[in-house]
């Protein structure tokens, strides 16, 4: 094995998270186990009865946290093979300011500041980001992954009538419970936890308008929140119908004699790229392509695998890989 073969295979050991490959696999499995271990270790750490456990606390700090380190420097050495389109230079400065590279970073740096002034010491907390990292190995997440990302625009159209509704109330509130309750609505924003809990239906009642006319509108209001609460939660399950619905019309169209079935090979040129980037540049559609035994309707961000089963259309011409 020569060492470029070498390189690629440690890349799809590291990157692919391949079902059929088993020491891939095995090291997903061993991500995840680190990142629940390192997470449980920051909470026990915190408990005065766990004090005793202490030593033990920091071994598996130390050793979940050198498993995020090589893995690190195993993801830069590897980045060309990532990003096959760019020179590798660019790759790994690529890797490195992608979300995926910033936060395996930010988990790894506080590691090294566990003492020493409050600042440091506040990094601490970004060791929770580590389970952002689980999503890389779980393949079910990327339908719902796909679903916000599809639906971005929807659910923050739909969060900004919350806060404007929010930020409404808490106004029409301190304007008729001010003098009433002065010590609780001192100015506008004090009714900002007010309308919170009301629009979000919580209702703490901690504080609750006691004039007439307030709690006329605090009534008009506990309607208003629940309608736009469920104002995302529909776009979301909505996503989840379109995502379901897509995948069988893809399924079925797979008799049509314009569509393609492909398998990802080791050599293939395609790993790593984007159905954005085979769109543009190879004129190819990605219709469904199945990980295992997940089927994924991908959208314009979804990065090919090696052993993935795609369905393709090509708008040209047929293809033959």
């Amino acid at each position: 094995m020569n060492k470029s073969t070498g390189k690629k295979r440690l890349f799809e050991i590291v990157e692919i998270g391949n079902m059929s490959d088993t020491i891939s696999r095995g090291f997903d499995y061993l991500m995840v186990i680190a990142i629940l271990l390192n997470v449980i270790a920051m909470y026990l750490e915190t408990f005065e009865a766990m004090q005793k456990y202490n030593t033990i606390l920091v071994v598996v700090e130390v050793v979940t946290v050198t498993i995020f380190i090589v893995e690190y420097i195993l993801r830069i050495y590897t980045a060309e093979y990532l990003y096959p389109e760019v020179p590798r230079g660019k790759a790994i400065v690529k890797f490195m300011l992608s979300f995926e590279g910033l936060i395996e970073l930010l988990t790894i740096i506080p590691a090294f500041f566990l003492s020493g002034f409050a600042a440091f010491r506040i990094l601490r907390v970004a060791r929770i980001l580590r389970l952002f990292r689980v999503n890389n190995y779980m393949d079910s997440f990327n339908v719902i992954a796909s679903v916000l990302i599809e639906k971005k625009n929807q659910i923050l159209s739909s969060l900004f009538i919350v806060l404007t509704l929010m930020l409404a109330s808490s106004l029409c509130m301190y304007s008729v419970e001010h003098e009433a309750q002065p010590e609780y609505f001192k100015n506008a924003f004090s009714g900002i936890w007010w309308s919170m809990s009301t629009l979000l239906t919580i209702g703490y009642g901690d504080i609750s308008p006691v004039t007439t006319l307030g709690r006329a509108m605090a009534i008009v209001i506990s309607f208003l929140g629940v309608g736009a609460v469920a104002i995302p939660t529909g776009i979301i399950s909505a996503g989840f119908v379109e995502q379901y619905t897509q995948a069988q019309h893809s399924k079925i169209m797979l008799d049509d004699v314009h569509l393609h079935t492909l398998e990802v090979g080791i050599d293939s040129a395609w790993i790593g790229r984007t159905a954005a980037d085979l769109l543009e540049k190879e004129n190819v559609v990605l219709i469904v392509a199945r990980r295992g035994d997940v089927t994924i309707v991908p959208n314009s961000t979804y990065r090919i695998e090696q052993d993935d089963e795609l369905v393709i259309y090509h708008t040209d011409r047929l293809l033959i890989q």
